[in-house]
């Protein structure tokens, strides 16, 4: 395959190739999700040694466990003999796991462990060209999951780089800075995954995508602040913000809207069901607590976006999963706390309920206006004629996006700076040599 990237990915514009081609999307699953690290799972999903869950990298089914050693891997779910699919539970606890086509069975480590009627083979069995193929490097950073297939990738640390800051802030707003992984929205869109990536720090779009949210979260008329109603009239006059970072990875800080309080968080948690009698009923136990305990269940006005599949949102954490060019999942995996510091106490079954409870909020009311736009886009994308997609806002104008001492480029909130500067990693990637390697057990 040959391209003109150069062409197709210009200072303030991309062509709808980008989104549209089939060939591109295939090579996007070897240079992107193969080629850099990419998000797999949460080690909360995985607490127990021989936990395993079924995700994918990129296309490639794959199973992330420990293994019976506490050791973390990523192994391709296909079997060596014949390929097929060896595991087919979405999550379990498992020594190993054995074929249901012919019945191969494999340790946890990968390793073959035997097969039935061995006789009839006249190859070594033992040769470690059975043992089950796996991600040759796997990193966690604060039982975030990563993997890759590229062993000239940099380090995992290096690769997130001033990433980690609003990754630890997010976490350390939680007692012991952490954070469990609980059940997920799971929604599905007729579009590119880029669409869902563009879209991570759009402030943009809020006041008209997203106008019957923010109609619901101020329909009380003495809480008219809830939400994201701070995008409602001069979004690009306040101290928020949106932040390059660097290797396609990109920051909206939406809490210097914030009152600075406790209880400032929880002050614009929209409404949903429920939610004003179990609050007075939580201020009436907790009394002079209750605000700070309140913010636990607040969700966090950031996004937090890792390239290429990753966003942390509020108190969620969403996985851009591509199917095909023009298919994609978009999973939001709720979180709650744990009382790691003894200092909760019987607050802790409240606050976590609440922090489910926002799930009703964005994800379920706010996900579904972006993806019927990101539909909507990719149906436009079939204009061949008219070919370009634009990513100008904020281009050009002196002084409006500032580079950082430390690289980061900074903008104002409804800038698209982070597009253009995201995709410029994309193409960079795109255009290099991608050596991905897979291991086996010896």
């Amino acid at each position: 395959m040959s391209y003109d990237w150069e062409g197709l990915v210009q200072e303030d514009r991309v062509h709808r190739a980008l989104y549209t081609d089939p060939a591109i999307f295939n090579a996007e699953m070897t240079k992107i999700f193969g080629g850099t690290w990419v998000y797999i799972a949460h080690e909360s999903e995985i607490p127990n040694v021989n936990d395993y869950v079924t995700r994918k990298l990129g296309l490639r089914p794959v199973i992330v466990l420990r293994d019976s050693n506490n050791i973390l891997r990523v192994l391709y779910n296909r079997c060596t003999h014949r390929g097929t699919t060896l595991c087919r539970h979405e999550k379990g606890n498992a020594r190993a796991f054995q074929c249901p086509y012919h019945g191969w069975n494999f340790l946890n480590s990968g390793k073959l462990r035997g097969v039935p009627w061995a006789d009839g083979y006249s190859a070594d069995i033992k040769d470690e060209k059975f043992n089950l193929a796996q991600a040759p490097r796997v990193e966690s950073y604060r039982g975030f999951i990563f993997a890759t297939l590229n062993l000239e990738a940099p380090g995992l640390l290096n690769w997130l780089g001033p990433m980690t800051k609003p990754i630890d802030e997010w976490l350390d707003r939680n007692p012991g800075g952490k954070i469990v992984v609980c059940e997920a929205n799971r929604f599905k869109y007729k579009g590119n995954w880029k669409l869902a990536y563009d879209n991570s720090s759009d402030g943009y779009h809020v006041i008209y995508s997203h106008r019957s949210l923010l109609e619901m979260e101020s329909r009380l008329s003495d809480e008219a602040n809830k939400g994201m109603a701070y995008y409602k009239n001069s979004p690009d006059s306040l101290a928020m913000y949106v932040q390059y970072m660097g290797n396609g990875h990109h920051f909206k800080d939406k809490r210097p809207n914030l009152q600075a309080r406790p209880g400032g968080l929880w002050a614009i948690e929209s409404t949903h069901p429920g939610k004003e009698y179990a609050e007075a009923e939580f201020r009436r136990k907790y009394g002079e607590r209750a605000d700070s305990l309140l913010d636990l269940a607040g969700s966090e006005p950031v996004n937090i976006n890792i390239f290429p599949n990753l966003s942390l949102l509020g108190n969620h954490i969403q996985v851009f999963q591509p199917i095909s060019v023009n298919e994609t999942d978009a999973v939001w995996y709720g979180t709650r706390i744990e009382d790691v510091n003894g200092d909760i106490g019987d607050a802790l079954g409240t606050i976590n309920a609440l922090r489910m409870r926002t799930q009703e909020g964005f994800p379920n009311f706010g996900e579904v206006d972006d993806l019927a736009n990101f539909e909507q886009i990719q149906v436009g994308l079939q204009c061949e004629e008219d070919e370009w997609i634009y990513m100008n806002r904020g281009h050009g104008i002196p002084d409006r996006v500032k580079t950082n001492a430390d690289g980061t480029i900074t903008a104002p909130a409804t800038d698209e700076v982070f597009m253009r500067e995201y995709i410029k990693e994309w193409k960079r990637l795109m255009k290099g040599p991608t050596p991905l390697s897979i291991k086996r057990e010896p």
